[in-house]
């Protein structure tokens, strides 16, 4: 009979999200199948979480196309126990009974427990962008003198604890005027944060000297950035929802009050990571010809609100992990920037 061996890991779940936060214990086990028996070199589960970056660029080089990549990579957390081997003095995991594992495989299905500690300092969420990704995962491995290592990997969703500091304050808001053409006049407030889920108050006055009727629209982006060799860094903007006032009539003064309802589906900001940054700004800017002109707003949009003693964010991380892996392919709302606001975007 034909020598065969399966690995692989599986983790248990500690709630109906399936997700993880700081200072959770993650437990699971690694499996092995073998038909023969074996011996193992060494034999080891591994928790990492890493941020990384990839992306090219076109350039020119003579009469052929050409383009140039970067990419960078940054470990958030690396932990690593074993069951056998391991450097000199390594603590090594033990069996129910305490003792030690045998390097010596008999034939059969083999399980083999292990629980990692996540640790309390604050870590940035599971995100998958279009140049960049943070992930966290377990990975088994097992070596055998003289053959090819065996691996096995699983990805699981990491959610940081909302920041208690970070609090919404009701009036919290950036006040900005702006004179578009024909010496239409709008001053706007926009709150700084958002819970996701929740509203986003926009209030203000425009006054049209126009002839014609005119309205507000409020378009709010998502800003992806990613930094590779500290020096290069590669955009991208997604629309997250777009709103339209009532329309204000010829040679009248309105008062405008919109409430945006920020969808729980999209990524919290990222503003603390060196790799990476995910950002939000709202565009505020009238129908038609007059959409180059704009009003531009950041906004942070925080993690669902504790509620009840328990967090919200953990509720919805499930659909929020599943939106970030799409985001990038698709737009959640409307069409694509006008061509003639979008290079606003760059800096």
């Amino acid at each position: 009979m034909s020598f065969n061996m399966i690995l692989s890991v599986t983790y248990d779940e500690i709630n109906e999200s399936n997700t993880f936060t700081n200072g959770d214990c993650i437990s699971g086990h690694v499996t092995l199948d073998v038909t023969k028996k074996t011996k193992i070199k060494s034999f080891r589960i591994k928790l990492k979480g890493k941020i990384k970056v990839q992306w090219r660029v076109a350039c020119s080089r003579g009469i052929r196309p050409s383009s140039k990549g970067y990419d960078d990579e940054e470990t958030l957390i690396k932990s690593v126990q074993y069951f056998v081997g391991g450097d000199l003095g390594t603590p090594l995991l033990t069996d129910h009974n305490g003792q030690p594992y045998s390097n010596t495989i008999a034939p059969g299905r083999h399980l083999f427990p292990f629980t990692f500690d996540l640790p309390q300092e604050k870590m940035p969420p599971s995100f998958k962008g279009v140049h960049g990704k943070i992930v966290y995962f377990l990975e088994a491995k097992l070596t055998r003198l003289m053959r090819i290592s065996s691996k096995d990997r699983i990805e699981f969703t990491f959610v940081p604890k909302p920041n208690p500091s970070n609090r919404v304050a009701q009036d919290d808001f950036t006040d900005k005027s702006w004179t578009f053409q024909d010496g239409i006049v709008s001053n706007i407030k926009a709150g700084r944060k958002c819970h996701l889920g929740e509203g986003l108050t926009v209030t203000g006055t425009t006054q049209n000297t126009s002839s014609s009727p005119v309205r507000l629209n409020f378009r709010l982006c998502q800003v992806q950035e990613c930094c590779a060799q500290n020096q290069h860094w590669s955009h991208d903007s997604q629309d997250v929802l777009i709103e339209r006032s009532d329309i204000i009539g010829p040679f009248r003064t309105a008062n405008v009050t919109e409430v945006l309802k920020i969808p729980c589906n999209i990524p919290a900001s990222l503003l603390n990571c060196r790799l990476m940054k995910v950002e939000y700004k709202l565009w505020v800017y009238l129908e038609g010809k007059h959409s180059f002109d704009s009003i531009v707003f950041g906004v942070e949009l925080l993690p669902p609100r504790q509620q009840g003693g328990q967090s919200s964010f953990s509720e919805q991380s499930r659909s929020t992990s599943q939106a970030s892996q799409v985001l990038h392919s698709s737009l959640l709302c409307g069409s694509p920037l006008p061509a003639d606001i979008h290079h606003l975007f760059t800096k």
